[in-house]
């Protein structure tokens, strides 16, 4: 085969051949599935955040299953795990003839919203030196009661100085905690407060113990094997030139689902307490710039893939497009 005709090589203004491309990809993600196949039920939970919700979050379940079908995951599996997201209170079900329709519960497009609100927001560099507070007395919660609000808090970035005190460096919202500590029953029995270090006195510092209350080692660890990960996916896909509309959701998707679960374990500190080198923000430009080269033909492949409850899938929402600080 002469250069000429290679369908693997440059074209003469050095990007990659349309063929050469959709090849490349696909071999990246085949890779990628065979190394590290998603769970069916958390790759569906990423979907439907990420794709499904801002088009109105119901579809009709035989679009799922094709929808599905790229990432090796078949029939039976889809119908097990919407089964299971319905039992847990983030879907509901409506049958029509020998037709069903999945929708967001009104619990589960909450969920989806503050997890996803996470995702998609740039690192606040913000820090008025202020803590928030937890504190939940052992002698007036059951053990289970202090390990569930220690487990939903850790989600919210809230690391243990000791058993029953937990801390964070304060946001500008309490970004839900209350509703959290009220929707496990607590609201009479854990205190929250306000609180700053004392400068010059003497004792520890609550800034100088971010290593002891997150484990920060492991987060960096996964923001960088994030980030080399998907710098080989954006060379495979060269630059996202001449790449088909199914593979650019196919790669969306398995980013959105690798930096969910990174960013998700990350407390989100400001730049005071965080090491040096840290790699959270080199994480958040790559996710942020491929998403931006993918979405528009990945939201091709949604549209021709899905139909909504009356027909046509409908357009997105206005605040998926304000993601990442804006698509175009």
């Amino acid at each position: 085969m002469t250069k000429a005709n290679s369908v693997s090589g440059s074209t003469a203004s050095g990007g990659p051949r349309p063929q050469g491309a959709r090849a490349a990809a696909e071999r990246w993600i085949r890779t990628e599935l065979r190394a590290a196949p998603p769970k069916a039920r958390s790759l569906i939970v990423t979907v439907w955040g990420d794709s499904i919700a801002p088009h109105g979050g119901a579809v009709w379940l035989s679009g799922l299953i094709r929808l599905m079908a790229p990432f090796g995951i078949n029939e039976r599996l889809v119908r097990t795990s919407v089964y299971r997201l319905v039992q847990e209170g983030w879907l509901a079900a409506r049958q029509d003839g020998r037709r069903s329709l999945y929708r967001l519960t009104s619990q589960g497009a909450r969920r989806f919203e503050h997890a996803y609100r996470r995702i998609y927001a740039a690192p606040s560099d913000g820090w008025d030196g202020e803590w928030e507070i937890v504190v939940a007395p052992s002698a007036a919660l059951r053990a289970a009661d202090r390990a569930a609000l220690r487990k939903e808090l850790w989600w919210e970035g809230f690391g243990a100085v000791a058993p029953g005190l937990l801390v964070r460096p304060a946001r500008s919202t309490s970004t839900g905690v209350g509703e959290i500590i009220a929707s496990l029953g607590l609201a009479r029995d854990v205190w929250m407060l306000r609180a700053r270090d004392l400068d010059g006195e003497p004792g520890r510092l609550l800034s100088g113990i971010a290593g002891e209350c997150w484990d920060l080692d492991a987060v960096s660890r996964e923001y960088r094997a994030f980030i080399r990960r998907f710098e080989r996916a954006l060379h495979a896909l060269g630059q996202g030139r001449a790449v088909d509309p199914e593979q650019c959701f196919v790669v969306r998707t398995l980013l959105i689902h690798a930096f969910r679960r990174a960013t998700l374990r990350d407390p989100q500190l400001p730049r005071e307490l965080l090491p040096s080198a840290w790699p959270g923000r080199a994480a958040y430009a790559l996710c942020r710039d491929f998403y931006r080269l993918t979405q528009a033909r990945a939201e091709r492949h949604l549209a021709a893939t899905l139909e909504g409850e009356h027909g046509r899938l409908p357009s997105a929402a206005e605040y998926f497009y304000a993601r990442f600080g804006g698509l175009r």
